[in-house]
C-alpha cells in the first residue's frame, strides 16, 4: 500500500483553490471555493506529518445507472430552493419537472438530505402516487428512519399503518422498519412508546412467521440499554421470563443487559448478573468476554480486564480484536502507550490480529495525549500493515485541532483528504466548523458549511445552529434569519435558546418585523421553551454570578487556613453562609433591576 505524502504550499499553510481536481461523486458540481483568501498566515514548523493513501476512485462515472444525474440535480435544486415551502408547493413544483422517479433516485436523494424531513416526505408521498413507481424496502425503512428521527412518529406510523391495513405493498413493512421506530422511540426517551411497538410487531403474522419476533426482543433491549434505560430494559426481561417461564433466553440478550449495566456505571447489578449466568450454567462466548472486558475497561479497571483475558483462556475461549480492542484503547486513554503496545503485540500473535479500531484507539489516544508524532507512527504501521485509515481515523486528528484550535491544521488535513479522494462525513464538517465559529472566522465557516452542502452532507440541529449563533455574534442578522428560516422550512425545530438569542438580537437592533416573523416561524413548530440554567440573557447578572462564585470560594481558602480543626469549621458555617447569602443577593437584586428595565 503506497502513502501519499503532501506537504503544504511554501507560501501558504493552505491553499484550496485547486481542492476540488477530484470529484469523488459525479452527481455534484459546484464552484470552488476561495479559502486561498480565507486562510493566508505562513506555515508554521512541523515536525509530523500524517499519510494519507489515495483513494482509487470508481471507473464507472456514474454509480447509479438506474437514473440520470440530471434528474439528481433537478429534485436537489427543488429541495433546496427557500421558496419552495414543503407540501404542495414543493409537490407542484415536481410535478412541472417532468420527471419519472425510481427508488434509486429517492434513496440518493435521501443519502443527501436526511436532515430535511419536511421535504423529502413531500418527495416520497408525490413519487408514491407516480404510475409506475415501486418503493424498494430499503427506501421505506430510510424514510421510516427520517420521519422518526425528527420525532414525527405520527407520520411514520401513518405509512406504516397504510401498508397494512390497507393491503397496498405489505411487503414493504419488514422487521427493520419496527427496528428503526423502536431505536428512534429510546432515543427520545419514550421507552413506553419503545416497548409497545415491539408488542405491536410481534402481534403481526408477518412477523411471527419470519421468526422476527426474538430477534426485535434483543433489538428492543439493545436500544434501551444503549440509551440508559438499562433497569427498563431488565425489568422487561423479567416480565417476559415470567410470563413464559419455558423461555431460554440466548446469550446475546444476557450480552446486551450485561453492556447496559456496564454502559451505565453499574458495576454491582453487571457483576450480579454475571454471577446469576454462571449460576444457571449459560455458556459465555467471546463477545461475552469482550462485554465484562470492556466495562471494566470503561469502569478504568483495566488490571481487571486483563485478569479476563486469562479467565477466559481456562475456559478454552481464545481472545481476539473483541476482546484486545477495548484493554488497549483504555490503556491509550490512560496515556499508558507502553502497555498499550505491548497489548497490542499480543493482539498481533492472537488468530484473527487486531482491526481498523485497535489501530485507531492508539490514534486516538496519542491525539488526546497531544502526540500527534505517535499518532502518526501509528497511521503509518496500519498502512504499512494493509489497513486504509477510515474517516473515523482521521476524524480522532480534527477533534484535537478543534480542541486546540488549530484551525489551519485542521483545514491542512482536510485538504489533504480531499485530493486523496477521501469523502469528508458529517463530524468532519462538524469540527472543521466548530472550530472556525469558537474563532470566529465566520467567512471561512459559510465557506465549509457550503462545501458540506455541495458534497451531500445536510446541515444538522448542531451545525445549523453554531452557524446562527456566530451569525448573531457578528451582528450579521439578515444571513442568521435566512439560515433560521431554512431550518423551519427542512423541519428541523431550533433550539429554545438560539430562538431566544436571535429574537433579542433583532430587537436590539430595531428589526421589529424581522422579530415578529421569528416568533410566528417559532410558533408554528411544538418545541420546549426551557433555557439551560447557565443560559443568562443580562451580562450584569452572568457577572454577578461569576463574583459569586469567586467571593465563595475566598471566603472557603480563607477558612481552611486558618482553621486546622474541622470541630471549628462548623462554629464558622454561620459566617461562610452569610457571605454565600450575600453574594446571591446581589444577583437576586440585579434581576429585579433588569426586570423592571
Amino acid at each position: 500500500m503506497k502513502a501519499l505524502f503532501l506537504l503544504p504550499k511554501p507560501r501558504f499553510l493552505l491553499s484550496l483553490t485547486s481542492l476540488f481536481h477530484t470529484n469523488p461523486n459525479p452527481n455534484l458540481n459546484f464552484q470552488r471555493p476561495p479559502f486561498h483568501k480565507l486562510i493566508n498566515r505562513p506555515p508554521s514548523y512541523r515536525h509530523w506529518d500524517l499519510p494519507i493513501p489515495t483513494l482509487k476512485q470508481s471507473l464507472n462515472p456514474n454509480p447509479n445507472p438506474n437514473f440520470s444525474q440530471s434528474d439528481f440535480s433537478t429534485i436537489c435544486a427543488l429541495l433546496t430552493d427557500p421558496a419552495l415551502s414543503s407540501g404542495a408547493p414543493l409537490e407542484d413544483a415536481l410535478n412541472r419537472t417532468g420527471i419519472k422517479p425510481c427508488s434509486g433516485l429517492l434513496q440518493a436523494i435521501f443519502s443527501h438530505f436526511d436532515a430535511s424531513p419536511k421535504p423529502l416526505f413531500t418527495l416520497f408521498r408525490w413519487a408514491v402516487k407516480q404510475p409506475g413507481f415501486e418503493s424498494s424496502v430499503t427506501l421505506f425503512n430510510s424514510m421510516i428512519d427520517v420521519l422518526a428521527k425528527s420525532r414525527a412518529f405520527d407520520s411514520a406510523w401513518l405509512l406504516v399503518l397504510d401498508r397494512i391495513e390497507g393491503g397496498e405493498e405489505p411487503e414493504l413493512v419488514s422487521s427493520n422498519a419496527f427496528a428503526v421506530l423502536i431505536r428512534r422511540y429510546a432515543r427520545a426517551g419514550m421507552t413506553l412508546s419503545a416497548i409497545r411497538t415491539f408488542e405491536f410487531a410481534s402481534s403481526l403474522d408477518s412477523i411471527r412467521d419470519r421468526d422476527s419476533e426474538w430477534s426485535l426482543f434483543e433489538i428492543l433491549l439493545d436500544s434501551l440499554c444503549k440509551e440508559g434505560h438499562v433497569r427498563v430494559a431488565s425489568e422487561y426481561f423479567d416480565q417476559q421470563r415470567g410470563l413464559n417461564p419455558s423461555w431460554v433466553p440466548s446469550i446475546r440478550v444476557y450480552n446486551v443487559l450485561l453492556n447496559g449495566w456496564f454502559r451505565s456505571r453499574k458495576l454491582k447489578r453487571a457483576e450480579q448478573l454475571w454471577r446469576t449466568m454462571k449460576r444457571e450454567n449459560v455458556k459465555p462466548t467471546v463477545v461475552t468476554y469482550g462485554t465484562l472486558v470492556e466495562g471494566y475497561c470503561r469502569m478504568r479497571r483495566s488490571e481487571k480486564a486483563i485478569e479476563l483475558v486469562g479467565e477466559m483462556r481456562g475456559e478454552g475461549i481464545e481472545p481476539n480484536a473483541i476482546v484486545y480492542n477495548p484493554i488497549i484503547d483504555s490503556l491509550a486513554e490512560a496515556g499508558r502507550f507502553k502497555e498499550a503496545m505491548g497489548m497490542m503485540e499480543r493482539c498481533l500473535v492472537s488468530e484473527t490480529g487486531p482491526t481498523i479500531s485497535t489501530y485507531n484507539s492508539l490514534v486516538k489516544g496519542f491525539c488526546k495525549a497531544g502526540d500527534l508524532g505517535g499518532a502518526s507512527k501509528v497511521l503509518k504501521m496500519m498502512i504499512s500493515r494493509g489497513f486504509d485509515p477510515t474517516l473515523t481515523t482521521y476524524n480522532y486528528f480534527f477533534r484535537y485541532f478543534s480542541r486546540c484550535g488549530k484551525t489551519e491544521e485542521g483545514m491542512n488535513l482536510y485538504t489533504k483528504m480531499i485530493e486523496s479522494g477521501h469523502t469528508p462525513d458529517r463530524l468532519t464538517y462538524h469540527l472543521l466548523i466548530k472550530m472556525m465559529c469558537e474563532e470566529e472566522r465566520l467567512d471561512l465557516a459559510v465557506q465549509v458549511s457550503k462545501e458540506m452542502r455541495a458534497r451531500g452532507c445536510d446541515l444538522d440541529l448542531a451545525t445549523s445552529t453554531m452557524l446562527v449563533h456566530l451569525l448573531c455574534k457578528m451582528h450579521r442578522l439578515e444571513e442568521a434569519f435566512a439560515e433560521f428560516e431554512d431550518m423551519i422550512r427542512r423541519g428541523i425545530v431550533p433550539q429554545y435558546l438560539t430562538f431566544e438569542r436571535m429574537n433579542n438580537a433583532l430587537r436590539k437592533r430595531g428589526l421589529t418585523e424581522m422579530a415578529r416573523k421569528l416568533c410566528d416561524m417559532m410558533a408554528s413548530v411544538p418545541h420546549s421553551s426551557k433555557l439551560p440554567n447557565t443560559y443568562s440573557g443580562d451580562g450584569d447578572a452572568s457577572r454577578a454570578r461569576k463574583t459569586s462564585i469567586i467571593q465563595r470560594a475566598e471566603a472557603m481558602s480563607d477558612i481552611l487556613k486558618t482553621c486546622n480543626d474541622p470541630r471549628e469549621l462548623v462554629k464558622r458555617r454561620s459566617s461562610f453562609e452569610n457571605t454565600v447569602s450575600v453574594a446571591d443577593q446581589l444577583i437576586e437584586d440585579i434581576k429585579r433591576r433588569a426586570n423592571k428595565t
